[in-house]
């Protein structure tokens, strides 16, 4: 398209900033004027969300005639809120100096509630908001009115949330805002898409992908990568935190205007932050930004950091996604970077602009860990991305949307089917399905329909479905959503002031006198009041809150890509020695684990027998796995003690040594072993309480009132224990078995490794722990400590472990040689 046919104001614009319209801008211009909808694949600093605004933008200018009419003409969907706040500051610059006529607001939790009710009632143009958000407003019975005008909807970082259940609320939202307004135009935009193919499936309504124009964008500077190495010692053994590198880190700070530090946990986002604290002789401004910190120390970070007031911040994922800030100069990934995706994703966070290569450091905190970010780098390098696959929607969130469009007002059931339908998640649904989730949202089904508390819609004689009480639209927009965190407890200080939050487990922990630091500030305590801890400043305190939530799992691109590595004997040259001398012995002394086999290892120790298995399939489907095995051998007489897991492998031991692996591994233990497990652990029973609470089966919130996590897995362990012996294939029930089986234990790379590890399994029996098996085993009775806390004991149990398999044990093995 040539540049006379973008408006004269928008063409102006862009060369008084001395910037050209690129191309991929243009044909996203151009596609909307087709009236297409359009997937967006660009690189990190190409302007992927002016491009995905251009068309309403170019609706406003004059030289276009007249401008739209009053009313909400354009849906920004973000996955984070602080992408959203951030693209609000960076889209008010064209409008304003441009002088189009362009009201932009966003809309969130942490919007106001009459800010809320104002933009119901006299909309924005353009309204910057999340699914959760969306879905909330489709519930309102003035959701009509407000959408009936719409004519874009905008959905950013859309490869960040459409494969799992916010993407499954989004295709639903999308599907209502169609049929509410037929000629409005779907936008995805996003730079890490790995199946462009899957996402335009996705975004387009069922049917009709050829409507969906895919536009890639121009090629950018290729990022520059680097592994930061110890300057003194070896690449650790074990451990996460990567606390060694804090030295050379805060070097780098100090070289850089702007350094971004992104980790993979709000513990190490806190730890991290303390160790750069009290390194930081300097004094120099460093903060901290994840999604536990109160919003308003979120909003002065990014205000901060947007004005260039930072010389570091550390973060976790809560800034993963889009953010624009142009002057960071170098991201720093702290520990392992787990999918080729992530890390492009992050690395676009430095300097963000097409022309110029984004730098970024990979800081591994351990031998493995090593592998995993030359696999990631080698990744980056060669431009591959990796994803996750689209599965069926869920049930429990179908239930959840269901019950907002009876909020709104009452629907005809083949009606609203057609329209559940038209999205690729839930094309699937067929009327017995369809009349299963009906009848819970209507009645909780036929184990619970006796309690009127679940009788929330009723069917009329002509299949019009509405809501039993008016009260339920109220309880159902205070409770909707699809995060389902552990519950969480307020920490403030005796004014009120908000800190921000930590799980209520933690919180249950504390006394009266305990002192923990959050928010990079030392804290005693004074007080649990019901949902709030009340805190005061206190003396410098070790203890940091961990957790529960978050574990980023490995992609099966980037196990796949260690595996060939571990068996690129020519590749190693560029290697430290440390961690070439490590392969080259256990190549030596055992085999390596290859793309073509399962290694599995077996050696006594410790006057016990260890059988280490390299799987490679994530600490999920380990840890399941783990489970599993020490069932089966118990069964067989083995006296198992334990197991312990990471990304890489599980180490299993016990009393008796493991002759021949291959029946521990044999694929019925899924049809067996592993529906018993489920049955009889927490896993099904978590699972169950996530949609039982997605699904609005069981409340969170009452007016005035918010239930703690132990109410809340009281009523839901109470409801699920009722359903498995009076209702066991309840709707609700399935869906927790579609969770359990994919989500949390990830069922599918446990399925696939087992259904070919008869053909692959090698076997190998030695006399003492084999430097491979070194990682994994210095984790032994440290698996529930929060990563980092015990880095510095994990290096003295290493370097015992490490002699035994390298240095003494390679010594004692030539001795043998020499003798023999």
């Amino acid at each position: 398209m040539s540049g006379s046919e973008i408006p004269s104001e928008l063409t102006g614009w862009f060369a008084g900033r001395g910037w050209r319209v690129r191309r991929h801008q243009a044909e996203m211009l151009a596609a909307s004027n087709a009236g297409h909808h359009a997937l967006l694949v660009a690189d990190t600093g190409a302007g992927k969300t002016l491009a995905g605004f251009l068309p309403t933008l170019a609706a406003f200018c004059p030289s276009w005639g007249e401008a739209p009419p009053d009313g909400l003409h354009t849906l920004y969907v973000s996955p984070l809120k602080a992408l959203a706040h951030d693209v609000q500051r960076n889209l008010l610059t064209p409008v304003e100096e441009i002088g189009l006529p362009i009201r932009i607001e966003t809309r969130s939790g942490d919007t106001p509630s009459d800010r809320k009710k104002r933009q119901r009632s006299r909309p924005p143009h353009v309204l910057l908001t999340t699914p959760e958000s969306l879905s909330l407003l489709l519930s309102y019975p003035d959701s009509h009115e407000l959408f009936a005008g719409l004519k874009r909807v905008v959905i950013d970082e859309v490869h960040a949330f459409a494969t799992g259940k916010r993407g499954d609320l989004l295709a639903l939202a999308l599907s209502r805002l169609q049929a509410i307004a037929p000629d409005m135009r779907r936008t995805a935009l996003s730079a890490t898409v790995a199946d462009p193919e899957g996402f335009r499936a996705w975004l387009a309504p069922w049917g009709e992908i050829d409507a969906v124009e895919l536009v890639e964008g121009e090629r950018g500077a290729p990022p520059e990568v680097e592994i930061l190495l110890p300057e003194e010692a070896s690449v650790p053994w074990g451990g996460h935190a990567a606390i060694w590198a804090i030295p050379q880190l805060y070097d780098v700070i100090r070289r850089n205007r702007t350094t971004l530090v992104f980790t993979n946990t709000r513990f190490l986002a806190e730890y991290i932050f303390q160790e750069l604290w009290d390194a930081n002789e300097d004094n120099l401004p460093i903060a901290i930004h994840h999604g536990s910190l109160s919003k308003e120390a979120r909003r002065k970070v990014e205000g901060a950091m947007a004005r260039g007031e930072l010389r570091a911040l550390v973060a976790t994922a809560s800034l993963d996604l889009g953010v624009d800030w142009g002057d960071i100069d170098c991201v720093v990934q702290m520990g392992a970077p787990k999918g080729s995706s992530r890390l492009l994703q992050r690395i676009g966070r430095a300097n963000h602009r097409l022309d110029q290569p984004s730098r970024a450091l990979l800081v591994p905190g351990n031998r493995f860990e090593f592998l995993e970010a030359q696999a990631a780098k080698d990744a980056v390098d060669q431009g591959q991305r990796d994803g996750e696959d689209f599965r069926p929607g869920g049930l429990d969130v179908l239930a959840q949307h269901v019950m907002a469009c009876a909020c709104s007002a009452p629907f005809e059931e083949r009606t609203l089917l057609a329209e559940v339908r038209s999205s690729l998640a839930y094309s699937w649904v067929d009327e017995t399905v369809w009349e299963r989730v009906l009848t819970f949202v209507a009645t909780g089904g036929y184990a619970l329909r006796a309690y009127d508390k679940f009788k929330r819609i009723s069917r009329d004689p002509d299949g019009t479905w509405r809501l039993t009480h008016p009260e339920h639209a109220q309880r159902h927009r205070m409770n909707a959503g699809i995060i389902v965190d552990s519950e969480m407890i307020e920490i403030r200080f005796r004014n009120g002031r908000s800190l921000g939050k930590v799980e209520e487990q933690f919180a249950a922990s504390l006394r009266t006198g305990d002192t923990f630091r959050f928010a990079g500030m030392d804290l005693e305590v004074e007080s649990l009041r019901d949902l709030d801890l009340i805190v005061r400043a206190a003396r410098k305190s070790a203890t940091i809150p961990s957790y529960m939530g978050l574990r980023l799992p490995l992609t099966t691109h980037l196990a796949d890509r260690v595996r060939a590595i571990l068996v690129d004997r020519v590749g190693w040259a560029r290697f430290p020695d440390d961690v070439r001398e490590w392969l080259e012995v256990q190549d030596w002394r055992s085999q390596l684990p290859g793309p073509e086999n399962l290694l599995v290892e077996s050696f006594p120790h410790a006057k016990r027998h260890y059988t280490v298995y390299y799987t490679f399939t994530g600490w999920n489907a380990n840890q399941s796995l783990g489970m599993l095995i020490t069932k089966r051998m118990e069964q067989q007489g083995l006296l198992p003690g334990g197991f312990v897991a990471n990304d890489y492998s599980l180490a299993v031991w016990g009393l008796k040594p493991v002759v021949d692996p291959a029946p521990l591994l044999s694929p019925d233990i899924l049809t067996h072993e592993f529906m018993d497990w489920v049955q009889d652990s927490h896993l099904l029973r978590r699972a169950f309480r996530e949609v039982a609470v997605i699904s609005g089966l069981v409340e969170r919130q009452h007016p005035g009132k918010r239930k703690s996590g132990k109410q809340v897995t009281f009523s839901t362990d109470l409801i699920y224990d009722v359903l498995r012996k009076y209702e066991p294939d309840h709707l609700l029930i399935e869906a927790a078995w579609a969770d359990a089986r994919a989500r949390m234990t990830d069922i599918g790379r446990l399925g696939d490794l087992l259904d070919t590890a008869a053909d692959r399994l090698v076997h190998v029996e030695l006399d003492r722990v084999s430097p491979l098996a070194v990682p994994v085993l210095v984790m032994i009775g440290r698996e529930s400590v929060p990563q980092g806390a015990v880095d510095e004991e994990l290096l003295l149990e290493a370097e015992s472990l490490a002699g035994m398999a390298m240095g003494v044990g390679r010594q004692a093995d030539q001795v043998d040689e020499e003798e023999g």
